[in-house]
Parts: structure tokens; C-alpha cells; sequence
């Protein structure tokens, strides 16, 4: 990695000024500082509860959010492959529901910022979420990463998805719980 941009890559350099790559033009002046918020976003209440929070954070920092879905129908499908003759027909309604739920997120995601206002970027990305979340958030140089507390008992004993962000990230890392 360069001087320029480290894993604190959303903070000031040492000399006070911001990272080059959170510059932005502002009108009839110098640069802003931009910031980048991720929020994984599964349509469960806890995840709107994060993409609202995450929302009043860019809008804080001055931002944007950016809404990530994450499906999981590349796993289904390598589990439907192994009986070939059924994995073809499970991989495409798997395909087709990931693809139909994350239009409906998208559909809900846009009457949201266009009823509140907020800058928000909606992207559907396919495999694990916390490998899928960490690449988005590199991508997009974020400078938080948001999710929502996982309901699922299982996850208390075999780990979230928080609790995987915070052992990988690239970002800090906030657990939103309603």
C-alpha cells in the first residue's frame, strides 16, 4: 500500500488534509471531503434499521450510502449441481428470485431516498455477504461499514455477519441493533 492510502484510508493524512481519493469539487470553490457508507441490506427489519442509520451517517459526513444485496444463489447452485439434472432447473428459480428480491429492494431503496433525500447507491452482488460486503466497501473506499443485528439464534453460536466484518475489515464496522 502507499503513503497515500492506508487501511485508515477515511481519515486525514497526518498534515491535516484529507485522502485524495475522498476529494470531491465543491461548487464555486475548493474541494469537500466525501465519505462512503456500505450497509448490507437483506430486506429483514434489522437490515432497514441499518440502511437508516447508515443513511443519517453519510448524511452526517457528508456522503452517500451504498446499499449492498447480497445473494446467495452461487452457493445454492454449486449445492444444486451435484444432482446435474435438477441443479440446472434449481440454479435459474434461485437466479430469478435472487434477482426479482433485489429489485424490489431497489424499487424500495429509490422511493426511500426519494421520499428523504439521501445520496444512495444500490448494488446486487452474488456469493458470501461478508466477502461480498468487504469487496464493495474496498471498491467504493467506504469509511464504515453497516449491517443490522443478525436474528437468528444459530448465529449467536456459530458467528454473524458482524462478527465476521469485524474479524476481516477493511473499515470500521457498526452492528445496528433496533
Amino acid at each position: 500500500m502507499d503513503g497515500a492510502r492506508d487501511r485508515h484510508h477515511g481519515e486525514p493524512r497526518p498534515d491535516g488534509e484529507p485522502r485524495p481519493d475522498r476529494l470531491a469539487a465543491k461548487s464555486g470553490g475548493g474541494p469537500v471531503y466525501t465519505a462512503s457508507v456500505v450497509v448490507g441490506l437483506d430486506g429483514s427489519d434489522t437490515s432497514w434499521d441499518a440502511l437508516w442509520w447508515a443513511c443519517g451517517e453519510a448524511r452526517r459526513l457528508g456522503g452517500r450510502a451504498v446499499a449492498v444485496f447480497v445473494s446467495s444463489s452461487a452457493y445454492t447452485c454449486m449445492a444444486a449441481m451435484a444432482s446435474a439434472a435438477a441443479g440446472v432447473a434449481v440454479c435459474d428459480y434461485v437466479a430469478a428470485a435472487a434477482a426479482g428480491q433485489a429489485e424490489q429492494l431497489r424499487a424500495e431503496v429509490r422511493r426511500y431516498a426519494a421520499d428523504e433525500g439521501p445520496d444512495i447507491t444500490f448494488v446486487h452482488a452474488s456469493g458470501d455477504p461478508a466477502r461480498e460486503l468487504l469487496r464493495v466497501a474496498e471498491e467504493v473506499h467506504a469509511d464504515l461499514i453497516v449491517v443490522g443485528r443478525s436474528t437468528k439464534a444459530r448465529h449467536h453460536l456459530a458467528g454473524s455477519l458482524g462478527r465476521c466484518l469485524i474479524a476481516k475489515r477493511s473499515a470500521p464496522v457498526v452492528v445496528v441493533v433496533p
